[in-house]
C-alpha cells in the first residue's frame, strides 16, 4: 500500500533519522575505539611496571618495591608467593582482570599485571573502577550529544524541506488557481530551469495536448448533434402531418406513433449525451420541474413493442408525487435504460414501476442478477449474464454518469422475495 504521508513529512522524518542514525553511529564507533586503545595502552603500561618491578627485585634484592594509590607493587619469590593473594598465585604473565572486594565494601574492578622471571614473580595492581564511573560518564555525554545532533538535524530537516519543497508547493498553487479559473496558463515560464521547471513544461505540453483534444471532441458532439437533430426534427414533423390524414387505418396510426416516439427517444439522448460530453449540468428554467411520473408512463408506452408476444405485464405504482429538478429527456435516457433492460431479461410474469417516497423502482421477474456483480453491471461494456442481441452494454453506464451529473443515486440488487432484479433511482431532493 501506498504511503499517504505528505512528500515534506517524509523528507523531514528521513533527515532527521539521518542525522540521528549518523550521530549515534559516530558515537558508538568513537566510543569504542577509545575503549580498546585504551584498554591497550593501560595494559601495556602496567605490564612495563611489573617488568621493570622484576628486573629492581632481582638487582637490589633488599629494596621495597614501588606502591602508589592508584598502583600497588608487590614482589615475591618462589618460596613467599604464599604470601600473596591465593587469587593472584597460579596467574601467568600478563594482564588480568580482577573483581575484589574494596576497603569501602564495594565491588572493585582491577587490572593485575604479573610477570614471572628468575623465580621472581611480580605484580601490579591498577583500580580502573574510576575509569569506569568516567566511562560512565562520558556515555551519558555522547547520548546527550547524539540526542541534540537529532534535534538540530530535525530543525535543518525543517528548513531544507521548505526551502527545497517551495517551488513545488507553488507549482500546485498555480495549478489549483488554474482550476478555479476554468484556464490553464503556462506554467515553465514562471519556474527556473530545474527538475521542477522541467515539470512544469511537460505539464503545459500535456496541457495543450488535452486542451486540443477537448475542443475537437466539443465541436465534434456540436456537429454531430446538429446534423442528427435536423433529420430528427424532419422525421417528427412528417410523422405529425401524416397522423392528421383521415385515411389511416388503425395499424398505420400505431406505426407512426411509434416512429414519433423513436424520433423522440433518439432527441433525448442526444440532448443527454451532449450533457455527459461537456460535463454540463442543465436543468429546467423559471422553478419548473419534471414530474417523475409522466416521464415513466411515457418510457412505458415507448418500450411496450419490445414485448413482442412475451406473457408479461407491465405495471406502474404512484404511491406519492416525486419530482425532479432536472430536464425530461435527461430522465427519460435514464428510465428507457432500466425499464428496456428489465423488459429484455424477463421473459414472462410482470415488471413494477414503482413511484414515490423520492425514488422510483423498477422490479421484474427475470433471472435476477449476483449481488457481487450488481456494480459491476454499471461499468462500460459490462452485460448481464443471458444477454442477447447486440448491445455494447453502454446502457447502465451511461445512467450512471447521467446521475453522477445530477446528484442521483443509482443501483441494482436482486430480490430477496422471489426471482428478479430491482433497479432503484434515488433523486437528490426537488
Amino acid at each position: 500500500m501506498l504511503s499517504r504521508r505528505k512528500l515534506r513529512f517524509r523528507l523531514i522524518v528521513s533527515f532527521a533519522l539521518f542525522g540521528f542514525g549518523l550521530s549515534a553511529l559516530f558515537a558508538f564507533a568513537a566510543l569504542n575505539i577509545r575503549t580498546r586503545v585504551e584498554d591497550q595502552l593501560v595494559n601495556a603500561s602496567l605490564l612495563d611496571d611489573a617488568r621493570y618491578a622484576n628486573h629492581y627485585a632481582q638487582e637490589h634484592p633488599n629494596a621495597p618495591g614501588p606502591g602508589s594509590q592508584l598502583i600497588t607493587g608487590m614482589t615475591k619469590s618462589d618460596r613467599t608467593l604464599y604470601k600473596a593473594p591465593l587469587a593472584w598465585q597460579g596467574l601467568d604473565t600478563g594482564v588480568h582482570d580482577i573483581y575484589e572486594q574494596g576497603e569501602d565494601g564495594k565491588q572493585h574492578h582491577y587490572k593485575l599485571a604479573v610477570y614471572r622471571e628468575n623465580h621472581i614473580i611480580s605484580f601490579v595492581r591498577y583500580d580502573v573502577t574510576r575509569e569506569e564511573l568516567g566511562k560512565q560518564q562520558l556515555l551519558i555525554s555522547v547520548i546527550a550529544a547524539v540526542f541534540l545532533f537529532g534535534l538540530l538535524s530535525l530543525a535543518i530537516g525543517l528548513w531544507l524541506s521548505r526551502k527545497v519543497l517551495k517551488p513545488v508547493s507553488e507549482l500546485a498553487a498555480r495549478l489549483r488557481d488554474f482550476r478555479k479559473a476554468g484556464k490553464a496558463e503556462p506554467l515553465a515560464s514562471h519556474f527556473a530551469d530545474d527538475e521542477v521547471g522541467e515539470l512544469a513544461l511537460a505539464l503545459d505540453e500535456y496541457a495543450a495536448r488535452l486542451t486540443a483534444m477537448v475542443e475537437r471532441d466539443r465541436e465534434f458532439n456540436s456537429d454531430v448533434s446538429h446534423e442528427l437533430r435536423t433529420p430528427l426534427a424532419v422525421i417528427a414533423s412528417t410523422t405529425e402531418l401524416l397522423q392528421g390524414s383521415p385515411d389511416l387505418t388503425d395499424k398505420l396510426r400505431e406505426r407512426l406513433k411509434r416512429i414519433e416516439r423513436a424520433s423522440r427517444q433518439a432527441t433525448e439522448l442526444i440532448e443527454a449525451l451532449l450533457l455527459l460530453s461537456r460535463a454540463e449540468r442543465r436543468g429546467p428554467t423559471r422553478g419548473e420541474t419534471t414530474e417523475v411520473a409522466k416521464v415513466a408512463a411515457d418510457v412505458i408506452e415507448s418500450q411496450r413493442p419490445q414485448m413482442r408476444d412475451k406473457p408479461l405485464d407491465i405495471e406502474l405504482t404512484i404511491r406519492d408525487a416525486v419530482s425532479v429538478n432536472a430536464p425530461a429527456s435527461v430522465l427519460s435516457v435514464a428510465l428507457t435504460n432500466l425499464i428496456g433492460n428489465a423488459i429484455k431479461y424477463t421473459l414472462e410474469g410482470q415488471v413494477r414501476v414503482e413511484v414515490g417516497n423520492g425514488r422510483i423502482e423498477v422490479i421484474d421477474t427475470g433471472p435476477g442478477i449476483k449481488p457481487e456483480d450488481a456494480e459491476r453491471l454499471f461499468q462500460r461494456g459490462v452485460r448481464g449474464e443471458g444477454a442477447g442481441g447486440s448491445g455494447a452494454g453502454l446502457g447502465l453506464a451511461i445512467v450512471r454518469r447521467l446521475c453522477d451529473l445530477y446528484g442521483w443515486q443509482v443501483s441494482m440488487r436482486p430480490r430477496s422475495d422471489a426471482n428478479g432484479a430491482i433497479a432503484s433511482l434515488v433523486f437528490e431532493p426537488a
